[in-house]
């Protein structure tokens, strides 16, 4: 796992010294993300530099740095993260005459993309963020993994372009605009992140999960080709609405049949490493079927990690213990006694844009265990979104089947029921619309509305299941906005690389084929995957309901909590009112006071984008050169 970095000058901006000079500031911004090794090429024409900082992990040696560039000297690639079938690319590439120098994923995408077709992304599986640039075409060639595992941003500059792996790298270019975008800020208060292909700063860009984008220098603005080579869709037929009332019966067994050499090869291709390796394990079964596979079908030995929790019954520890005796796993777990409060600051300067999930905190402080013993992770992440695991899509298929749950939403909310509705309400979001416009204005709640009007409508489309909708939903906003941008900071803030079998593109080409019912039935989601970690674990662990990875209420007092609102919030030295307003954020503050008003994860998104504008925006970008 590693950083990226790259300047474009099509404006004749930068001399070849500024531009290495840059460069070099940008990339060693993100020396946490590859702390074993750097390096910076500047491109024949003079109008690309391409900067990289390695965590290594395949292939060691000097053979494996970056940026790597072609025997010509044409064409450079700068890349973060692992593809898991390099190997048969490589055999492939090699087969057509290609020569390789080194053992390395980085130099076979160098071949594979030196021309920059994107119709080779559909043969790459993994997870990644790269850039080439070819000095003979002067085309630099940006692509994203399917899911988001990776990120890659994009500014846009008076005469430049840039990329890079995190945002603050883009503060070390002279004349970088960081003006916030209030879109942003709505976008933040509704979802607790910036979805893309926004950013927190108004001139940037996320390129989009599955997605790449060309920009081609010539006279004036470069020339911009964009693309998606993957989508995640359901697109599984209705069934008969037969209740699968026992794990393993019928039906479900067969599709567990299917499945298991599915995912059993996705994990197999990610043991790949010249590093040590683990697996994070939870109390759920998604990392407990991931480590399954290794142990029991694989036959090899595994070491796992847990964190728990002091004073508290909310930690998964307990059940992650359980299982590694189960699968027969090395377990290490760690018994902690956090201050969530404490924590925010710190937490808030690994972000490089605001993120509201309360388990960033968990996850920081797991990172930062595992990585004491292994340099590569292993996790679950992903079966609840492909799968169906969320109990908000319970709870919004109870409502659609029942209509005295419907009746009841029309009393509570004096509107009919319809999914879309309720599915984007307080269960999915952090605040609805008129919260954001309380908040921040009327401005940010308008346009709050209109993404919440967008999805709405797409719930509501009859010609699909409804959790069909609901995990697609999900695919696209709230796993790479949240769940993967979360795993990918608070590890990376510990030079962890972490591995996710179940975001293999063959389990979500399986995964969008079950039908409805083979994703929730008899009030039991996921009973595929259940099924098939069934073989491994005893019922009463599979049939569990899911515990999550929030904050652990000993971390914090709901008083601890309101006295930092006053200290923090409605302080005069804090930053927050002059994108909120001073009004807004005492009626908030206000409400949280009330009785019965309090929420931990409201207050923890406000919190956190106070502590992220003290530690992002007070660090000034350089000086342009006279």
């Amino acid at each position: 796992m590693c950083g990226i970095a790259g300047l474009l000058d099509h404006g004749g901006t930068f001399s070849p010294d500024e531009m290495q000079r840059v460069v070099t500031a940008m990339r060693d911004t993100l020396t946490h993300r590859g702390p074993d090794d750097a390096g910076v090429w500047l491109s024949k024409d003079g109008r690309c530099a391409l900067a990289h900082r390695r965590l290594s992990i395949v292939d060691l040696s000097e053979r494996g740095r970056q940026p790597m560039v072609t025997n010509d000297g044409e064409v450079g690639l700068t890349f973060n993260g692992e593809i898991y079938n390099f190997a048969e690319l490589r055999d492939d590439l090699a087969a057509r005459g290609y020569d390789f120098e080194s053992d390395s994923d980085a130099e076979v995408l160098l071949y594979l993309f030196a021309s920059s077709q994107p119709n080779n992304l559909s043969r790459v599986e993994g997870m990644y963020a790269f850039a080439t640039y070819n000095s003979s075409t002067g085309r630099l060639f940006l692509a994203r993994d399917p899911f988001g595992k990776k990120p890659l941003y994009i500014a846009h500059g008076n005469g430049f372009t840039a990329f890079a792996s995190e945002l603050q790298a883009f503060r070390q270019i002279p004349g970088f605009d960081d003006s916030l975008s209030q879109k942003a800020i709505a976008e933040y208060l509704l979802l607790q992140y910036v979805h893309a292909p926004r950013t927190i700063y108004e001139r940037c860009e996320k390129l989009e999960p599955g997605s790449w984008t060309s920009f081609e220098v010539g006279q004036g603005a470069p020339r911009r080709h964009s693309g998606r080579h993957w989508r995640f869709e359901a697109t599984g037929s209705h069934e008969t609405r037969t209740p699968y009332r026992h794990l393993g019966q019928g039906r479900l067994d067969e599709l567990a049949d299917e499945l298991r050499p599915i995912v059993l090869a996705a994990v197999e291709r990610r043991l790949m490493s010249d590093v040590p390796l683990g697996a994070f394990l939870s109390g759920g079964i998604d990392s407990a079927l991931v480590a399954a596979m290794v142990t029991r079908e694989l036959g090899m030995p595994l070491k796992t990690f847990s964190i728990g929790f002091e004073g508290t019954d909310e930690s998964e520890h307990l059940l992650a213990r359980e299982a590694s005796g189960l699968l027969g796993t090395e377990h290490f777990e760690k018994m902690l006694d956090p201050n969530a409060l404490d924590l925010l600051p710190q937490l808030a300067a690994h972000l490089d844009e605001p993120l509201g999930d309360s388990s960033c905190l968990p996850t920081f402080l797991l990172s930062q265990f595992t990585r004491e013993h292994v340099t590569v992770a292993l996790s679950g992440d992903g079966g609840d979104e492909l799968f169906g695991g969320y109990g908000r899509y319970r709870e919004t298929l109870r409502e659609e089947g029942d209509w005295k749950m419907r009746a009841l939403w029309l009393l509570r909310r004096r509107q009919p029921w319809r999914a879309g509705r309720a599915y984007c309400s307080g269960r999915w979001l952090m605040f609805e619309p008129d919260g954001v416009a309380s908040l921040a204005g009327a401005a940010a709640g308008a346009h709050a509305e209109s993404m919440v009007s967008n999805w709405s409508s797409t719930l509501d489309d009859n010609s699909h299941p409804l959790m069909h909708h609901m995990r697609a939903l999900d695919a696209a906003t709230y796993m790479p906005g949240a769940v993967l941008a979360k795993v990918d900071r608070m590890s990376m803030a510990h030079a962890l690389e972490v591995r996710c079998p179940l975001l293999d593109r063959s389990v979500a080409d399986f995964a969008r084929g079950l039908s409805a019912e083979a994703c929730f039935n008899d009030d039991l989601l996921k009973p595929v995957l259940r099924t098939l970690a069934h073989r491994y674990l005893p019922e009463e662990y599979i049939k569990r309901r899911k515990m999550g990875f929030g904050l652990p209420g000993k971390a914090w007092t709901q008083s601890a909590v309101l006295e930092q609102c006053d200290a923090v919030l409605l302080a005069p030295d804090a930053a927050i009112p002059d994108l909120l307003g001073a009004d807004g954020l005492q009626r908030f503050v206000a409400h949280q006071r009330q009785e019965g008003c309090f929420s931990i994860y409201q207050v923890w998104t406000v919190l956190m984008l106070e502590h992220w504008l003290r530690a992002h925006r007070s660090a000034p970008a350089l000086e342009p050169a006279l």
